[in-house]
C-alpha cells in the first residue's frame, strides 16, 4: 500500500485537493476532521483539553476559536495542546491505515496540515504539497468566519514556510488554476505513485506510531 501525505499551509487549497482524491475513489484520512471530532461534543479529548485550557470552556465543550487564540499567541501552550491531541490523532491514523491495508487498498492519502511540523513525513512514501500565490492564499483565508489579518499572520508564522514545504515535496499541486487542472494533475500523481513499491507500510510503521 502506497501512503501519500497531502499537506500545505492554510488557504492553499488542500481541502479541494483532498476532495478530488475522494472523487477518484482514493481513501483519505482527514486529520483536521479527527481533531474537530476529538474536541467536539462528547469528543475523547474534551475533558483533557478543558482541564488544561479552562478559558476555552463554553458550557462543557471546547470553543475552538478561543482555544486557537490562546495557543497561537503562546508557543508553550501550543506545545501543551499538541501533546494532548497528537497521541489520539496517531491512533486514529493507525486505525485508518490498518483498515485500508486489510482491504488491500493500493493507495491512500493522509491529509495532514502540519505534516512536516509534526514529523509525519517519515511515515509516507511520497508528499504532495498544495501551493498558491500569497495574495490568493490571503484572500481565501480572510473570507473565513472569525478570521482577520492578525490571526492569519499568526497562523502563517506558526507553520513552516510554503517555499520550504515545496522543497521537501515529491509533487507540488498549484491551486488557483481551476478544477480541471487539479483533476488532471492528481490523476497523473495517482498513475505514477501506484507503480511505486511501498516503503512505509510494515510492522515497523506500526511500532513507530505506537512509540510516539
Amino acid at each position: 500500500m502506497i501512503i501519500l501525505g497531502l499537506t500545505g499551509s492554510i488557504g492553499m487549497g488542500k481541502t479541494t485537493a483532498a476532495n478530488v482524491f475522494r472523487y477518484l475513489h482514493i481513501p483519505v484520512y482527514d486529520a483536521d476532521q479527527i481533531v474537530h471530532n476529538l474536541m467536539g461534543r462528547g469528543g475523547e479529548a474534551v475533558e483533557e483539553v478543558l482541564k488544561t485550557f479552562p478559558e476555552a470552556d463554553i458550557n462543557g465543550y471546547v470553543n475552538r476559536h478561543a482555544l486557537g487564540s490562546i495557543v497561537l499567541a503562546n508557543k508553550s501552550k501550543l506545545r501543551k495542546l499538541e501533546k494532548i491531541l497528537h497521541p489520539y490523532v496517531r491512533k486514529k491514523q493507525l486505525c485508518f491505515l490498518k483498515t485500508t491495508a486489510r482491504r488491500r487498498t493500493p493507495l491512500v492519502v493522509l491529509d495532514i496540515p502540519l505534516l512536516f511540523e509534526t514529523g509525519g513525513e517519515v511515515y509516507c512514501d511520497g508528499i504532495i504539497v498544495v501551493s498558491a500565490l500569497p495574495l490568493i492564499q490571503k484572500n481565501r483565508v480572510l473570507k473565513r468566519s472569525g478570521m482577520d489579518a492578525d490571526r492569519f499572520r499568526m497562523i502563517v508564522d506558526s507553520q513552516i514556510k510554503n517555499s520550504q514545504k515545496c522543497q521537501m515535496a515529491d509533487f507540488i499541486l498549484h491551486t488557483g488554476l481551476g478544477r480541471s487542472y487539479c483533476m488532471r494533475k492528481i490523476n497523473k500523481i495517482i498513475l505514477k505513485t501506484k507503480l511505486w513499491k511501498s516503503r512505509s507500510w510494515s510492522p515497523t510503521y506500526t511500532k513507530m506510531i505506537d512509540l510516539n
